[in-house]
């Protein structure tokens, strides 16, 4: 019994993996967001004085001497506002998204489970996370070299490490944004289970992310900052230190880890007691 569980249980998260990526609109947003690493590239390699004149995102002036920092740069840029805006359109669309195309009915007549389902979703959701993060790393890397020298890299530490080495960093980068998006996909999951017009649970989700990252700006709500889930989205830094600074990894997963804890919650509070009609 306990192994059909299983065996269910993974090809529901099979089928729901194929399903997203083999949506268009994925590898739509998959490509935009591949885009950014390449227009900063491009844009500095074509630039005048090949600089960024001291404005710009952390990173940018160093991508003319090495470059690999665009993918650094690149994360900069897509954590505030592009990766929210992807993550909201996955998680907002996975249970209003079936309901809006009649088919939640008949995924909960399976013997799926409305506690299964929402497990299947949310593993959805926090896939397209490392692969939408990756690809802004991945990106970055590839057309980085093709456009600058690149060689051995300065942390922020002042440590010099190789390229090997530096690889292994970026895939860290990779994880620790992707957790850094963990809490908003479970945000999106709630405010998916409270309608059947997914557009409008995708807006909500990206429109959160936006007002908390405006009440962290606020220095008069300093008290509220460590509570709001992008309080952390840019502490990646503390990676690159030799030897590697693991405690905003930590204090961010603990964040993350209390948001899935509490919105997932609400989500199964939602979802186990709303009438399916479509």
């Amino acid at each position: 019994m306990l192994q059909a569980e299983r065996s269910l249980g993974l090809t529901l998260v099979v089928s729901e993996i194929t399903v997203l990526f083999r949506r268009l609109r994925t590898w739509a947003m998959i490509g935009a967001l591949a885009l950014i690493p390449i227009l900063i590239a491009v844009v500095v390699r074509v630039s005048s004085d090949g600089s960024a004149s001291g404005r710009g995102p952390a990173f940018l002036n160093s991508i003319t001497q090495n470059g690999l920092f665009v993918s650094l740069t690149a994360l900069t840029v897509a954590i505030p506002l592009f990766l929210p805006l992807t993550i909201g359109v996955v998680a907002g669309d996975t249970i209003a998204g079936e309901a809006n195309l009649g088919t939640l009915r008949y995924l909960l007549v399976a013997p799926a489970g409305r506690v299964r389902l929402l497990l299947v979703k949310y593993a959805g959701a926090a896939l397209f996370c490392f692969v939408a993060t990756l690809t802004v790393v991945v990106t970055g890397a590839i057309i980085g070299a093709l456009l600058f020298p690149v060689g051995p890299v300065t942390l922020l530490s002042g440590d010099t490490v190789g390229i090997p080495g530096y690889f292994g960093r970026l895939l860290l980068l990779a994880l620790y944004v992707t957790v850094s998006l963990m809490g908003l996909s479970a945000i999106g999951l709630f405010i998916s289970t409270l309608t059947t017009i997914p557009v409008g649970a995708m807006a909500a989700t990206a429109a959160l992310a936006a007002v908390s990252q405006i009440l962290g700006a606020l220095p008069q709500l300093e008290w509220l900052h460590p509570w709001l889930f992008t309080n952390y989205w840019l502490g990646f830094g503390d990676l690159l230190r030799q030897p590697i600074v693991w405690d905003s990894f930590a204090d961010n997963a603990l964040l993350q880890l209390g948001y899935i804890a509490l919105f997932g919650a609400l989500a199964y509070g939602r979802f186990s007691t709303k009438d399916i009609l479509s």
